[in-house]
C-alpha cells in the first residue's frame, strides 16, 4: 500500500530597511526586505517546514539553526535543496506543494509565476505541482500595517515504492 504524508509550515519576518526582499526564491523590488539570519525568505522557510513536517524530520531550526554562522545571509533556496535531498534519502517523493504568502505590500501578484518556477526548479517538480498564492489582511494587524510578511505552506509526500 502506498504511504502518503501531509505537512504544514508557517513563517513570518519583519520588514526592515536596507535589505533586499526575497520571496519564493525570487527578488521582489521593494524599499524594505525581510529581517532574518539568512535571506529571510519566509515563503521558502514555510515550505521547508511543511516538507520536513510531512516526513516527521524536524523543522528549519533543527536543520539550519539561526545561531550557525554557515547560514548567515544564505539563499533560502539552498535550504530547500537540502530538504529535498533529505526527503529523497528517507524514501519520500514530493507530490505537490502549496504556498500562501500573506502581505499587504508590496504588490506580489506579478511575481507569483517566477516564484512557482523557482520553487519547481529547485524541487525537481513540474510547474503544475507547485502553487503560490498571495493574500492580504486588508489592513488588519501587523501584516496589514505592512510591518512584516508571513507565509504558510502545505506539502504532500508519497513513499517511494
Amino acid at each position: 500500500m502506498t504511504r502518503f504524508r501531509v505537512g504544514n509550515g508557517f513563517d513570518a519576518h519583519r520588514l526592515v530597511a536596507g535589505r533586499p526582499l526575497r520571496l519564493g526564491g525570487v527578488h521582489v523590488p521593494s524599499d524594505r526586505g525581510l529581517e532574518g539570519h539568512s535571506d529571510g525568505d519566509c515563503a521558502v522557510h514555510a515550505l521547508c517546514d511543511a516538507l520536513l513536517g510531512a516526513a516527521a524530520a524536524g523543522d528549519m531550526g533543527q536543520h539550519f539553526p539561526s545561531g550557525d554562522p554557515r547560514w548567515k545571509g544564505a539563499d533560502s533556496l539552498t535550504f530547500l535543496e537540502q530538504v529535498r535531498h533529505l526527503l529523497d534519502e528517507r524514501g519520500w517523493v514530493i507530490e505537490n506543494v502549496d504556498v500562501t504568502v500573506i502581505a499587504q505590500a508590496p504588490v506580489l501578484a506579478p511575481h507569483l509565476g517566477p516564484m512557482r518556477e523557482a520553487l519547481a526548479r529547485r524541487l525537481g517538480l513540474e510547474l503544475d505541482a507547485v502553487s503560490v498564492k498571495v493574500k492580504s489582511t486588508d489592513g488588519l494587524g501587523a501584516l496589514g500595517r505592512s510591518e512584516g510578511i508571513a507565509a504558510q505552506a502545505s506539502a504532500l509526500l508519497r513513499g517511494r515504492d
